[in-house]
């Protein structure tokens, strides 16, 4: 897949098949978009090429919005290249661009500059200055400068369309069978690993504290079973994210893993995690003993459902 951090860097591009899209998850419906985007670039001996925009303009039009993301750029890349996109366009998104119109956007850039081919949309698409461009708005631009139009139905899961809201809905509440069964893939963490209060050593679960990426979305506080990854070693892990009352007054939200059958030093290395399931609500218990216990159950619990 080649990456263009923007515009300015795009080399000619064989018949462009293209979309265009946040694309925040690139869940099952961003996944059926690819999947034709694809299908139609084959047919035609083209390309597919995504635009997608960084930063998310609501973070830009609406500077103080709490809005966090399913995905980092690094994560949306590494999914949309196991979709076999070509193109990966990243457009910067400034307050400047957010005044382009939508038939300047069509003209001067899908045309002028990439000179399309198809454009390929989702069922309720729309784009330019105030959200103004829309299926109508484009069956007239196609005509008009000489490009196929193709707009897509909704993926539904249990005849409710599938969007990246939902997903996030989802994983504020803990939902991960749902937040995993709709992106069609184990919901990601990364992080840094920092160092922590070392509490959980004298607890018989030694933790790797995470830094993460302060836009990405993190599940509802809780203990959860996931996948870790070392070096490209998986291992079983219990999650724990929330502000552990238990063993601390600490008001200071951490996000840490016990990484099973694993024992070797990796402050300031990246690990990445994928989520398998949710174990338990957090909770303040009253005794270290019952933590522990509760500790010692939810490890069995993980590797009774999520061990392979």
């Amino acid at each position: 897949m080649n990456v263009y951090q923007s515009l300015e860097e795009i080399k000619p591009i064989k018949r462009p098949v293209l979309t265009l899209g946040m694309f925040d998850g690139v869940h099952i419906g961003h996944q059926s978009i690819l999947k034709q985007l694809n299908t139609i670039a084959n047919e035609i001996d083209g390309e597919s090429v995504l635009i997608t925009f960084n930063p998310h303009p609501r973070m830009v039009l609406q500077p103080n919005c709490d809005l966090k993301f399913l995905n980092t750029l690094e994560e949306k890349e590494n999914v949309l290249r196991q979709f076999g996109l070509e193109h990966l366009i990243i457009q910067a998104f400034t307050k400047d661009f957010s005044q382009v119109t939508s038939v300047e956007f069509v003209k001067n850039l899908l045309v002028d500059k990439i000179n399309i081919d198809t454009l390929v949309i989702g069922y309720d698409h729309h784009f330019g200055k105030n959200r103004e461009g829309n299926f109508e708005q484009l069956q007239v631009l196609s005509k008009e400068y000489g490009f196929n139009l193709i707009q897509l139905q909704a993926v539904e899961e249990n005849d409710v369309a599938v969007s990246s809201t939902k997903i996030r809905n989802a994983l504020i509440e803990g939902n991960i069978a749902y937040a995993n069964k709709a992106l069609n893939y184990h919901y990601p963490l990364s992080g840094e690993v920092v160092h922590g209060d070392k509490i959980g050593r004298t607890l018989g679960f030694p933790t790797a504290n995470l830094q993460v990426d302060p836009n990405k979305l993190i599940p509802k506080d809780g203990v959860y079973a996931v996948d870790v990854f070392v070096d490209n070693q998986k291992y079983l892990g219990l999650l724990s994210i929330g502000f552990r009352e238990t063993v601390t007054n600490s008001r200071e939200h951490r996000v840490e893993v016990n990484i099973l059958d694993f024992d070797r030093e990796i402050y300031g290395e990246t690990i990445r995690l994928e989520f398998l399931g949710h174990l338990r609500d957090e909770k303040k218990f009253d005794s270290l003993d019952d933590l522990i216990t509760a500790m010692n159950q939810d490890k069995e619990n993980a590797i009774k459902h999520y061990s392979k």
